[in-house]
């Protein structure tokens, strides 16, 4: 399958925090030829490629999405919401799916302009404020949505130009594309680590999965894979990431040292292009957690850089995903069992 095609499918689920389940059929089609596949107890989903050594890699990316949550129905059958990592002012005229005992489709709108005041104009737009018309009256809404129930942003996959695609969820399904980039890479290769590819859980309710994924598999080391701001127009103008420019390699207290130097120079020998961000707290990734699970573990985040993260126009360069896989890849296949507690030792 190619990278975009998988991407393509990973992003058209709808797998809010807790939900992950509804991802496992995909991802377990895409990585059965490289591994023993299986889903923890809270939705984790655990790939192992065995290596011919005592050293393990797990490699993890999130497979949880943004998403919203019903509050109340109202007298009119209009659907009050919280939300989860969205800013409201992305919310207008989006198109969602209520997980109700069936999914419908609902809308959400805004009052025309020629109705509002000019307060109505000057003032910003904020959740409570926001309705999901689905089209129904209240008593067909109650038939099948319940207070509590899922929503999540409905956007279709559209490559643009210059090897940028776009849709919803793109964080972090383009950190998975990016591990099934690296399983393929991995196929044929004689490796001594062991690797195991994690789609973790609850990243984006306070990374849960990666608590859980990290203390059950005790990884030797770890590579947790995300996305980052981008530095361009609307991106983060501390950061100089570019589309298109490479993985992003994260330098910081959260990150081993000689761990990170050792894939920088991999990636120059290679010829594979990367990037450099500092992060010199808290990295608000799976990386974080990962680090300190049980006596500690040696850990790297990688990051893809992102457009509009958090909203359903995400953008992402392919050739980032593919690279981000291949350094990984090419890490894997170059340290030997004898190497590595050298390269883990401060």
């Amino acid at each position: 399958m190619e990278d975009i095609e998988f991407l393509k499918k990973l992003c058209m689920c709808h797998v809010p925090s807790g939900r992950e389940y509804l991802i496992y059929p995909v991802i377990e089609e895409a990585f059965k030829p490289f591994g023993d596949i299986k889903m923890g107890r809270l939705n984790n989903i655990y790939v192992h490629k065995k290596g011919n050594g005592k050293n393990s890699i797990m490699l993890m990316a999130h497979a949880d999405e943004v998403f919203l949550m019903i509050t109340d129905i109202s007298e009119n059958g209009f659907l009050k919401f919280k939300g989860n990592g969205i800013d409201a002012k992305t919310l207008v005229s989006q198109e969602v799916i209520i997980h109700g005992k069936k999914d419908i489709l609902g809308i959400i709108g805004v009052k025309p302009p020629h109705l509002m005041s000019e307060e109505d104009r000057r003032k910003s737009i904020t959740e409570e404020e926001l309705l999901i018309d689905t089209g129904l009256l209240k008593e067909e809404v109650k038939a099948i949505v319940n207070i509590g129930d899922y929503v999540t942003l409905k956007r279709n996959f559209y490559e643009l130009l210059n090897n940028n695609v776009t849709c919803k969820s793109i964080d972090d399904r383009a950190g998975i594309a990016a591990m099934y980039a690296c399983a393929k890479e991995l196929q044929n290769i004689n490796h001594d680590l062991d690797v195991y590819f994690v789609s973790s859980c609850q990243e984006e309710v306070g990374h849960r999965g990666a608590k859980i994924g990290s203390y059950e598999i005790n990884p030797t080391m770890a590579i947790a894979i995300d996305v980052t701001f981008d530095g361009g127009a609307l991106g983060d103008s501390d950061r100089e990431n570019k589309l298109g420019n490479g993985p992003v390699i994260c330098i910081g207290p959260n990150i081993h040292p000689k761990f990170r130097k050792k894939l920088m120079d991999i990636g120059k020998e290679y010829n594979i292009p990367y990037q450099v961000e500092v992060e010199p707290g808290n990295t608000g990734t799976d990386a974080w957690d990962i680090q300190i699970t049980r006596n500690g573990i040696p850990t790297l985040l990688i990051s893809i850089p992102i457009k509009y993260m958090h909203t359903s126009v995400e953008i992402v360069n392919m050739e980032d995903i593919k690279n981000t896989g291949r350094i990984i890849a090419k890490f894997v296949e170059k340290i030997k069992d004898e190497e590595v507690q050298e390269l883990l030792c401060f």
